[in-house]
């Protein structure tokens, strides 16, 4: 029989000291703060033009906005309770850490998403008004979601399958690992995912290939589209990947805990910066920053901001 996995959380919250790591915490509390200004700030110039809300590339980019904020809010009141050793009971930290894993699908799945719109836009222009209408963008976010949802249903059908009834009322803290209670639940989530990725990464490359070809064969302003629908694309790809080494986390960390448990908070702390953090702040400059028309409206909200306040 299987055996069931060791408990992470409290070897960690019995060896470690917590003080040590305050500065660390400060630091990804800054992070998360601005992560979050930026995107509010994202969020509030789209809702204010028309033309943003009712563009297939804008709505998808809006849709990763938010999944990234929540994302961003869930996991950092997890790293604070975790770091000052607050539990929580578990079917709670359940129904968060199915949140969780929902919506840290929401975003590669949409950004897959926007890389077939990109792909239309270039190659198929004349049927790009049809195919990324405002009505079948907002049946694609459903799409998205109930894609998104399978690997969240496949990790709780197995939690549910191996819990028993008592570990539903213990008090532990909560992280979305604590799901996995056997190494072959492990072994199907990681399948589930890396199969995701797998198909994400089909498009990725179909659609880079395709814009490219048309790249090279456009003149002109065509071109210049192209060319820029092509980095946009390449970006896309490069925060795939991003993704997908964060899945790979925890088979680093569980290997490391064994040895070492300063090393493991030590790699968990990078982990997160690098693979949680900075896949959510490239959005913005994907799309925020890099797309004229909606750094002006930007620009102008802010701007129009402060002016009226010195007012």
């Amino acid at each position: 029989m299987t055996k069931p996995m060791a408990d992470n959380n409290s070897v960690v919250a019995g060896e470690v000291s917590l003080v040590q790591f305050n500065d660390k915490v400060i630091i990804v509390q800054i992070l998360v703060m601005m992560f979050l200004f930026i995107n509010s700030l994202l969020i509030m110039t789209f809702f204010r033009k028309e033309c943003f809300y009712t563009t297939a590339r804008y709505i998808l980019f809006a849709v990763t906005l938010l999944s990234d904020s929540l994302i961003l809010v869930i996991s950092n009141i997890l790293l604070i309770l975790n770091h000052f050793g607050f539990t929580i009971q578990v079917w709670m930290c359940v129904i968060i850490s199915a949140v969780v894993l929902l919506y840290m699908r929401v975003t590669p799945v949409t950004l897959t998403a926007m890389t077939l719109e990109r792909y239309v836009a270039i190659c198929m222009p004349l049927r790009h008004a049809e195919l990324c209408s405002t009505r079948s963008t907002m049946h694609c976010i459903l799409i998205i979601h109930g894609l998104s949802s399978v690997p969240c249903i496949v990790v709780l059908s197995t939690f549910f399958a191996s819990a028993s009834f008592s570990l539903y009322e213990q008090h532990r803290l909560c992280t979305v690992e604590m799901l996995i209670l056997y190494r072959w639940q492990s072994h199907v989530r990681s399948a589930v995912h890396e199969f995701y990725f797998l198909i994400m990464a089909i498009i990725i490359v179909f659609a880079y290939v395709k814009i490219m070809k048309v790249a090279k064969a456009a003149s002109g302003e065509d071109k210049k589209l192209s060319w820029k629908g092509l980095r946009t694309v390449i970006l896309h790809g490069f925060q795939l990947l991003l993704c997908l080494i964060q899945l790979w986390c925890p088979f680093i960390e569980t290997a490391v805990i064994q040895n070492n448990v300063m090393l493991f908070i030590n790699v968990r702390y990078s982990n997160y910066i690098l693979f949680g953090l900075a896949p959510r702040c490239l959005s913005p400059l994907i799309y925020g920053l890099r797309d004229e028309t909606f750094f002006n409206a930007l620009k102008n909200y802010v701007f129009f901001g402060l002016y009226k306040r010195n007012i």
